[in-house]
C-alpha cells in the first residue's frame, strides 16, 4: 500500500512548494491529479474549536458545539499526568467526530510573570510540571489517531509585541527552563507537529531559526513531525524553510509559494529543505488518513461528566481555618448560605482569544448550588462586571443585607474577560476595586465567609489574612460551577495544589522590571530564577507558595529514602499516611539541589511528583523516579547539559516550602573536560587533569615564597584564593614561574587528545 510520501518523486517543484503552506485558514492544500487530499487543523488546547463559518483566529466567528475543559491554568493544577491523558483522549474523540487531522495544542509556555495575558492557556511557572502535564495531553490525543500541537516553541511569555519582541536570554535558563518542558514533551511523547512562536528569541525569529528549530528540535531532541508556524509568524519564508519551518499557516495568495519556487531552482539548499518539508507534510496527511472514520454522534454527557471531575480536581483549597471549633469548609449540612458575586450566576469559565470554545453546556454555582441545598441558598449579585456601571453601591447594600441575615457567606471575585485574554497583558494583578470593596463590607457584616477566585492567572489576595477560606477556582471549563459546589460541600474532597506561586506585590515578582520590556527587545534577566526558584533564593515571604493546596483531610510523611539505580535516575520512597477520617488525595512534591555546586543553582528544584489517592487511616508507600537528565545544569563551557558530581540533597514535600523529609544521596558526575585557553584562571588550571600536576609545583614554591602558613604577606589559603582568579596567560609579566613559551607548552598538552 502506497503513502502519500511515495508520490514526492512525482511532484513538481511548484507543488512542492504549494504543501509548505495552508489552503486558507484550517485547511492544507489537497493535490488532486495524486489524490492527496486536503486535511484540517484547528484550535485547541482545552476544547475543539472548529468554526463552522468564517474564519479568525481570536475566537470571534462562531465554531460548532465542543466540551471546554478546564484550559491549563487549571489542568495544571491538578498535577496529574493520567487525568491529563484522559482529557487528551476526548479531544482527540471530538476531533476525530469533527474529522480534524491536528489539534491545536496543548500550550506549555512558562509562566515567567503572572501579567501574561495568556496565562491561563499555559501550566505552571515549572518546567517538570509543564513537561509532564504536556506530554499527557500530547499522549492523550494522539491515542485517538489525532495529531496534536505543542505550542509556543519558544520563549514566548507575553503578549505585548508577541509578534515582533525579542526575548532575550541567556544560555542556561533558555536550555533549563523555557525549553525543558518541550524537550519532555518531544521525547516521552513525540507530538505529530510542533508550532513555532511569533516571537523572536535573541534577536532570531523563532520562524526562522534553525538553531531551535533543526539543532534542538530534530538534531539533539529526536523530533520526527513536521513544525508549523503560529497564525502569521512567517517573517521570511524562505529562510524559515532552510530553518526548518516545514509549513506556514494560514493561506496566502501564492507569493511566499512563489519565492519558494523560485529559490529552490537555483539554490541546491533551498531545494533539499523543500523536499525534507513537503515530505513531513505528505508524511502528516499519512497519518490523519490512517485514522479510521469516526461518525459519533458525540456523547455530550460523557465529556461533561469528565469536565466536572477534572474541574473538581483542578480546585485548590487555600485556606480553610477553623470557625466555632471547626473549619468552615465543607459548607455545615444545615448552613443558611449567602451565594453573593455575579461571577456564580454568569461563570467566567474560560479565556479569550484564539482557545475560545463554544461549550456544550454551562453550569453555573447558582444552579448547581441551589439544586443541592435548596431553599437555603440565597442568591446576590454584589456588583456588575463593569465597574463604571450604575448602581454599584445598591448592589453591594442588597450582598451585604443577605450575608448578615445568613450561616455564612460565599463570595465569588475574579477577573473578567477585558481584564485578561490572548493578544494583551494586564497592567497588575489586582482585584477589581469595586469587587474589593464588596467583600469588605460582606466580611464586616459576617466573619463566616469563604471567597471563592475565578481567574486564569494568579490575582494578589490583600484579604488573605482576613478571610477563614478561600478557594481558587481558576477557569474551570463549562462544569466549573458544579465542580466548584462540589468541592464547597464536601462531595469531593479537594487535592488541586499550586503550579505557580502567589505572591504579596507584582513587584516582589521575578521579571517585575524586565517585562514586557521596550524597544522590541525583552531582558530575562531574573535568569534561571524563575518562579518559586525566585523567591526561595531570596527567602521572600508570598502569600501563598508553589505547590500549596489543603485537603479536607490530613497527611503524614513517613522517613523518606532514595537510592540511585541502574540507569542514574533517582528512585523516592516515602510512605504517606491519611491520618483524617475522609478518603484524600495528596500530592507527593520531590524536590532536588546539590548540597554544594559550582554554579549558581535555585534552593530546591521540583524533579519529581505523583497525585496518590489514599483511603481514610491507610498508608501508601509512594515512589517517585527523579530521572538523571533533570539532575543537569547547562553549562555554558562546554554548551551542555552536565550533572555535577556529589551529594543531592532529595526532599519530599507538600510544598516547596512545606517540606516533610528529607535524604541525602551521591551522584556520579558526568565527565567535563573544559579546554583551556589563555584566560583560563588558575583555579581552572590546578582542576584540569592533565595542567593540573604540571603546575602544582611551581606554585607550591610561589606559596612558599610569598605566604608559607601565615608568616609571610598572607597565608596559604589566602594566597590560594588571590592566584585562583589569575588568568594564566598573564603570569608572564610578574615571572612567576612561567614565561609565554612555558604558558603556551602547558596549554597545549592541557588541551591535546588523551587516550
Amino acid at each position: 500500500m502506497t503513502s502519500p510520501r511515495d508520490h514526492l518523486p512525482e511532484l513538481s517543484t511548484e507543488e512542492k512548494a504549494s504543501l509548505t503552506s495552508g489552503a486558507d485558514f484550517w485547511t492544507l492544500k489537497s493535490i488532486d491529479r495524486i489524490g492527496l487530499p486536503s486535511i484540517m487543523v484547528t484550535d485547541g488546547p482545552h476544547g475543539l474549536r472548529k468554526q463552522a463559518a468564517d474564519s479568525d483566529h481570536l475566537g470571534l466567528s462562531e465554531s460548532v458545539p465542543a466540551t471546554c475543559f478546564p484550559p491549563a491554568s487549571g489542568l495544571g493544577a491538578a498535577f496529574d499526568p493520567e487525568l491529563a491523558e484522559r482529557v487528551g483522549v476526548a479531544l482527540g474523540v471530538e476531533s476525530a467526530i469533527e474529522d480534524v487531522a491536528v489539534i491545536l495544542g496543548p500550550g506549555i509556555n512558562i509562566k515567567r510573570s503572572p501579567l501574561c495575558g495568556r496565562n491561563f492557556e499555559y501550566v505552571s511557572e515549572d518546567p517538570i510540571v509543564s513537561g509532564v502535564i504536556g506530554a499527557g495531553l500530547v499522549k492523550g490525543i494522539q491515542s485517538q489517531g489525532v495529531g496534536s500541537s505543542l505550542k509556543h516553541f519558544a520563549a514566548n511569555n507575553q503578549e505585548f509585541e508577541r509578534m515582533t519582541a525579542s526575548s532575550d536570554v541567556d544560555p542556561r535558563p533558555l536550555r533549563e527552563i523555557y525549553l525543558r518542558g518541550f524537550e519532555r514533551v518531544v521525547k516521552d511523547a513525540q507530538p505529530w507537529t510542533v508550532m513555532c512562536s511569533y516571537n523572536k528569541i535573541n534577536g532570531v525569529y523563532a520562524s526562522q531559526d534553525p538553531w531551535l528549530l533543526t539543532q534542538v528540535l530534530r538534531d539533539e531532541w529526536g523530533f520526527e513531525g513536521l513544525v508549523v508556524s503560529d497564525w502569521g509568524a512567517v517573517n521570511d519564508r524562505v529562510a524559515a524553510l532552510v530553518a526548518g519551518l516545514d509549513l506556514e499557516m494560514p493561506g496566502s495568495d501564492g507569493g511566499p509559494d512563489r519565492a519558494v519556487a523560485a529559490a529552490a531552482g537555483s539554490d541546491p539548499a533551498v531545494a533539499a529543505a523543500l523536499d525534507a518539508s513537503a515530505a513531513r507534510v505528505l508524511d502528516l496527511v499519512g497519518r490523519a488518513q490512517a485514522r479510521p472514520a469516526v461518525a459519533g454522534p458525540l456523547d455530550v454527557d460523557a465529556h461533561h461528566a469528565l469536565a466536572r471531575e477534572v474541574a473538581g480536581r483542578s480546585i485548590v483549597l487555600l485556606k480553610n481555618d477553623a470557625v466555632d471549633g471547626a473549619p468552615l469548609l465543607p459548607l455545615a449540612e444545615d448552613a443558611s448560605i449567602a451565594l453573593i458575586g455575579e461571577f456564580a450566576r454568569t461563570p467566567r469559565f474560560q479565556g479569550g482569544g484564539s482557545s475560545h470554545i463554544n461549550p456544550t453546556r454551562v453550569d453555573s454555582a447558582l444552579d448547581a448550588l441551589s439544586a443541592a441545598a435548596g431553599d437555603r441558598v440565597a442568591f446576590a449579585p454584589g456588583f456588575a462586571f463593569d465597574a463604571a456601571a450604575e448602581g454599584q453601591d445598591a448592589l453591594r447594600d442588597e450582598a451585604v443585607a443577605l450575608a448578615a441575615s445568613r450561616d455564612v457567606a460565599v463570595v465569588f471575585l475574579g477577573l473578567t474577560d477585558a481584564e485578561e485574554s490572548e493578544g494583551f497583558d494586564r497592567d497588575h494583578i489586582d482585584l477589581a476595586a469595586h469587587q474589593l470593596a464588596l467583600l469588605d463590607a460582606v466580611v464586616a457584616a459576617n466573619p463566616r465567609t469563604v471567597v471563592v477566585l475565578s481567574n486564569g492567572s494568579v490575582v494578589a489576595l490583600p484579604f488573605a489574612d482576613r478571610v477563614p477560606a478561600i478557594v481558587e477556582a481558576w477557569l474551570l471549563g463549562q462544569a466549573g460551577g458544579s465542580a466548584t459546589v462540589d468541592v464547597l460541600l464536601g462531595t469531593v474532597n479537594p487535592s488541586g495544589r499550586l503550579a505557580e506561586t502567589i505572591p504579596h506585590r507584582i513587584e516582589d515578582t521575578p521579571a517585575f522590571g524586565n517585562f514586557p520590556g521596550s524597544n522590541g527587545h525583552v531582558r530575562y534577566g531574573e535568569g534561571i530564577l524563575v518562579g518559586y526558584r525566585w523567591y526561595d533564593a531570596r527567602d521572600m515571604a508570598v502569600t501563598y507558595p508553589f505547590g500549596h493546596g489543603l485537603s479536607y483531610t490530613s497527611f503524614a510523611y513517613g522517613t523518606v529514602s532514595a537510592e540511585v539505580t541502574a540507569s542514574g535516575d533517582i528512585a523516592v520512597t516515602v510512605p504517606v499516611t491519611n491520618t483524617g477520617s475522609r478518603d484524600g488525595r495528596e500530592v507527593v512534591q520531590v524536590y532536588v539541589a546539590p548540597v554544594a555546586s559550582v554554579v549558581e543553582r535555585a534552593p530546591r528544584e521540583l524533579k519529581a511528583f505523583a497525585s496518590v489517592e489514599i483511603a481514610a487511616g491507610a498508608t501508601v508507600d509512594v515512589v517517585l523516579t527523579v530521572r538523571r537528565e533533570d539532575l543537569a545544569y547547562w553549562d555554558v563551557r562546554v554548551d551542555r547539559f552536565v550533572v555535577e558530581g556529589g551529594a543531592y540533597r532529595i526532599e519530599a514535600a507538600a510544598s516547596s516550602r512545606d517540606l516533610r523529609g528529607s535524604v541525602t544521596v551521591d551522584v556520579a558526575g558526568d565527565a567535563v573536560l573544559v579546554p583551556l585557553t589563555p584566560e583560563s584562571t588558575l583555579a581552572a588550571v590546578f582542576a584540569h587533569p592533565v595542567a593540573g600536576p604540571m603546575v602544582a609545583g611551581a606554585f607550591a614554591a610561589l606559596q612558599e615564597q610569598f605566604g608559607g602558613e601565615g608568616d609571610g604577606i598572607m597565608s596559604g589559603e589566602a594566597m590560594a584564593k588571590m592566584m585562583g582568579s589569575f588568568p594564566i596567560g598573564r603570569l608572564p609579566a610578574f615571572g612567576w614561574g612561567l614565561d609565554r613559551e612555558g604558558v603556551d607548552q602547558l596549554l597545549a598538552a592541557a588541551n591535546a587528545p588523551q587516550g
